[in-house]
């Protein structure tokens, strides 16, 4: 079995990445090493890891964002495989131990995982995986390009992270912009199909920003399509999946500018509702966003739900 490296990057999470690290040394099978990466926290993080100081390595940085944090941490561990975790999330004691054994039987995987139950409020909400979003065993050069099928609380070997650059500190959506990377230049993802992670969800997650997500989401598959050597189907591929995720990004942009009162809501709403492949539903509400602005606000607020969008596209929402 290869040794694993837990990453666990922390910024202002004094409040709950003690949980993180605790699951982290409960595994059944023990990591090679536990590494904090601080992220320039002004909280106690200090504090709230006094009480693993000893099992654990801590590293202390200037802000520079959660891509930077996780290449400082990756380069600083020395374990086969780095297994990302993050500081509001926990492992379940098994993680390990049946990523290993993925691993050690299949050692052309560079890339392993497992499921994950998403919860909301400390109650579970759904699986990462079910019939509607799935794992891609086939062609997944074609799958990483369409949506990001691979968790992002994975372990890569930390060679071929490092090979292909780490994760892209400019790119909002960086994991998925790397694993892209991985694949294409080689690297397969292997499941182990258990739910081994609670991914807790809050209003500071990254994916609690529908609009930036879709976004970054338009933004990584631009930069895939400058970067990536494709061939002529997936070029296409590309192109359909670019466009829909520029469509997303357009759709969420005029609905905040119509939640937030911004003085671009109408032409934004204007502009979805004059996209011929958006459905007539959309361009129907869009439309009326443009034309009684506070009437569709007072509607959307009415109706408001939170909202968390991953980079792979799956969705949680619940109204309040």
């Amino acid at each position: 079995m290869p040794t694993f490296s837990i990453l666990i990057a922390a910024y202002q999470a004094a409040g709950f990445v003690a949980d993180a690290v605790s699951s982290a040394l409960a595994q059944t099978v023990p990591p090679h090493e536990v590494i904090v990466c601080d992220d320039g926290s002004t909280d106690d993080i200090e504090g709230a890891l006094e009480p693993f100081r000893e099992r654990i390595v801590l590293i202390r940085r200037d802000h520079r964002g959660e891509a930077a944090t996780k290449n400082a941490a990756a380069r600083a561990a020395s374990g086969e495989f780095v297994a990302f975790l993050d500081a509001d999330d926990f492992y379940m004691p098994e993680r390990i131990e049946a990523m290993g054994e993925l691993a050690a039987l299949r050692p052309d995987l560079d890339i392993v995982t497992t499921d994950s139950l998403l919860e909301l409020d400390g109650q579970v909400i759904r699986p990462y995986y079910d019939e509607d979003f799935t794992f891609e065993m086939d062609d997944q050069r074609t799958a990483i390009l369409e949506r990001c099928f691979i968790a992002g609380a994975l372990a890569v070997r930390r060679k071929r992270l490092l090979e292909v650059g780490g994760f892209d500190e400019s790119v909002y959506t960086n994991d998925w912009d790397c694993w892209i990377r991985l694949v294409f230049s080689g690297s397969r993802a292997g499941l182990v199909d258990e739910p081994l992670l609670r991914y807790r969800l809050h209003e500071g997650a990254q994916s609690s920003n529908p609009a930036r997500m879709a976004r970054g989401q338009a933004e990584t598959l631009a930069v895939a399509a400058r970067t990536i050597e494709l061939t002529h189907s997936e070029r296409l591929v590309l192109a359909s999946s670019l466009a829909m995720r520029q469509r997303a990004a357009e759709l969420e942009e005029a609905r905040l500018a119509l939640l937030e009162g911004a003085p671009d809501g109408r032409r934004r709403s204007l502009a979805v509702a004059a996209r011929s492949e958006n459905t007539l539903t959309t361009r129907m509400k869009a439309l009326a966003g443009a034309v009684v602005p506070g009437l569709t606000r007072r509607l959307l607020v009415s109706r408001a739900r939170r909202r968390w969008v991953a980079a792979s596209g799956v969705e949680v929402s619940r109204k309040d």
